[in-house]
């Protein structure tokens, strides 16, 4: 049962993957003048993951590709995957407390596929960001989530105003409730309770969605991540070439470890990952090469 829907899925996250990388080395290709302009061209180096289950057989996997160094990207990362086995107790108990879901304990077999993007840039103008959708099935119930979310350093209004307008245009054709929705959703998810501030600037965010119209919930899924390079190119090619000062550098490096602080406290991807015995660089990729506090 849904072996169709599964394979539909995964391909459709492969193929988000494929484009998202030949656009960002195309950034690198084309960035030849401004600040880093000398560096040679960064290139993603790809990886194959693997998942083992407890007992040692085959559990999925993926490709984690990172690059770094590059004249525009210090450090990206563009993960895709499908995993499949059964949760552990920790995660059982996890998921029917969060979701709700019975017989977990009876049946707890999974699968899941995704994409999952951070971005950390060299030139601190260029915001960072975090882009994830994700499909998770199990045999009580299916649900799809992810987002992308905007996180500068130095904020730039009309930059934030661009990549919400982006997002809401690809999400209004599904309906007017669901850009305001999946903000305020982002908005809530992405803040940080012992900073008492949010991760960034937002963006849209969904978990555990499902309406029971498997086909309307997968064309959402798919329009969040078709919003995302139109959302965040731009961006890019307007503050790519900007002068900066060590200062600049300094607020960047301290902001980054606001996010860190959150991914490895907060972010349920994140736990997620490391409790199903996923690869952990592929799961910690989303981390920063270099950050600081204050």
């Amino acid at each position: 049962m849904f072996d169709t829907e599964k394979a539909t899925a995964s391909a459709w996250f492969r193929s988000l993957r494929d484009q998202i990388v030949t656009a960002f080395e195309a950034l690198e290709d084309s960035h030849d003048t401004g600040p880093f302009s000398e560096a040679a061209p960064g290139r993603f180096e790809v990886k194959e993951t693997r998942r083992q289950s407890e007992d040692g057989s085959d559990a999925g996997g993926g490709l984690m590709s990172v690059m770094r160094g590059g004249r525009v990207f210090e450090k990206v990362g563009v993960n895709v995957s499908t995993v499949y086995g059964t949760l552990g107790e920790r995660a059982q108990q996890a998921m029917a407390a969060r979701k709700g879901i019975p017989g977990m304990a009876d049946d707890p077999r999974f699968w899941a596929s995704g994409i999952s993007l951070v971005a950390h840039m060299q030139n601190p103008h260029v915001p960072a960001v975090h882009m994830n959708t994700r499909m998770f099935w199990t045999p009580h119930a299916w649900w799809f989530g992810g987002g992308s979310d905007l996180n500068p350093c130095i904020e730039y209004p009309e930059d934030t105003a661009h990549f919400h307008a982006t997002q809401k245009a690809h999400l209004d054709p599904h309906g007017p409730g669901h850009y305001p929705r999946l903000k305020e959703w982002a908005d809530e998810y992405f803040y940080i309770p012992h900073r008492k501030r949010a991760r960034g600037v937002g963006g849209i965010f969904m978990d555990d969605y499902c309406t029971g119209d498997w086909q309307a919930d997968f064309a959402l899924t798919q329009d969040i991540g078709r919003a995302f390079l139109p959302a965040f190119l731009p961006l890019v090619e307007r503050r790519r070439v900007q002068p900066f000062t060590e200062a600049d550098k300094d607020t960047q490096l301290i902001h980054r470890g606001l996010y860190a602080e959150y991914n490895l406290v907060y972010d349920r991807g994140t736990k997620f990952g490391l409790e199903t015995g996923h690869d952990p660089d592929a799961v910690l990729m989303s981390l920063p090469p270099l950050a600081k506090w204050v």
